[in-house]
């Protein structure tokens, strides 16, 4: 099944996608039914029906508990990474935290920041918790997992090298969209055969599968719940192929004005414009 939140006449609805319409299930986002989505899907049956370019599509959290991301996790992108980060390849999983503000919608704007221009893209499988999970060994990891969406991990390049943690260059409002669905696992089938792209401007710029992970997903689950409890409606972003900009001779940077287009075989299309960062202040 592919699951949507949809803004349509102003309120937020949760819903079941069909084809090109959405069956409206309820109102609200559809974080609240990650645990259990036959739930949803008996609301949905008897709900009303819209047609997608009736309405705006929503990230499928609208606010996560946590987006936490994984770093260095194809051996090409650990090949091209080393201007700023490192050229070794990880032995332990190297994680960092995106603010809950970066979430972003399919079709939103990306900001290039005020404060740099090195605005860099990095196409990711975004993985949705459904269920509470510690200490979760990694042959049950996917019991945990509601469903997967394409995810954008922007990356403001100099603050990220300024920082150790990485958390300043990987958390700026509007740096993590991801969608346009949910799509459940028995709907998406086996992940790692999985083609994933990333195109900007309809230019190729990133090209690899799933099995390329270094550490799969399943690993990243039983790691992460190791130290600290996973919950419904947290969001993973599973790790970026080669291709980035910063890895090409000269750098090329996002720019106001570049579309940006993510695709994962068998779980959807993203697509988000880039532009400048409006010019406004916000106190209280």
């Amino acid at each position: 099944m592919k699951w949507a939140n949809v803004e349509i006449e102003g309120a937020l609805w949760c819903g079941l996608v069909e084809g090109k319409d959405i069956r409206l299930a309820e109102e609200g986002c559809l974080s609240k039914y990650l645990g259990d989505l036959s739930v949803l899907a008996a609301k949905a049956e008897s709900g009303r029906r819209v047609p997608l370019s009736e309405a705006r599509l929503m990230q499928p959290v609208i606010r996560p508990g946590k987006i936490i991301a994984i770093g260095l996790n194809y051996a090409a992108h650990v090949a091209e990474s080393s201007s700023f980060i490192s050229n070794d390849r990880p032995e332990i999983q190297k994680w960092f935290n995106k603010q809950t503000t970066a979430a972003n919608a399919p079709g939103a704007p990306i900001h290039v920041p005020k404060v740099s221009e090195q605005l860099d893209y990095e196409a990711e499988l975004v993985v949705i918790i459904g269920k509470h999970g510690r200490h979760v060994p990694k042959e049950r990891a996917m019991e945990i997992v509601a469903g997967v969406a394409c995810g954008c991990d922007c990356s403001v390049r100099d603050w990220q090298k300024a920082s150790p943690t990485m958390i300043m260059g990987k958390g700026f409002d509007t740096h993590a969209p991801f969608g346009p669905y949910m799509v459940t696992l028995d709907e998406a089938g086996p992940l790692g055969p999985r083609a994933i792209r990333a195109f900007v401007n309809d230019d190729l710029r990133q090209e690899a599968t799933l099995s390329d992970m270094v550490h799969t997903i399943e690993e990243q689950i039983a790691h992460l719940t190791a130290a600290f409890t996973l919950e419904p409606g947290d969001v993973l972003f599973t790790g970026t192929p080669a291709g980035i900009g910063a890895g090409r001779e000269p750098p090329e940077w996002l720019k106001p004005g570049d579309r940006v287009r993510i695709e994962i075989e068998g779980v959807g299309s993203l697509e988000n414009p880039v532009i400048a960062e409006p010019d406004t202040a916000r106190l209280g």
